[in-house]
């Protein structure tokens, strides 16, 4: 298992971490994801391609 770090840019409130944790648990191979407004720490078997594409289609831009 891996862990990745992201960090984003532009996450305001508890919705928009709230809509990032569920956009990251949905991507396949992902077993733990711990968000907060700077970024996410995620464990699993998952590509970083993968997760910066999901927090992307939410419009928030992953540094």
């Amino acid at each position: 298992m891996s862990h990745i770090s992201l960090t984003f840019e532009g996450v305001e409130n508890a919705e928009q971490v709230n809509r990032l944790t569920t956009a990251l648990m949905m991507v396949d191979g992902v077993e733990s994801a711990e968000v907060g407004r700077h970024g996410a720490d995620v464990e699993g078997k998952v590509r970083r391609e993968a997760l910066i594409a999901a927090v992307e289609k939410l419009g928030i831009k992953v540094r």
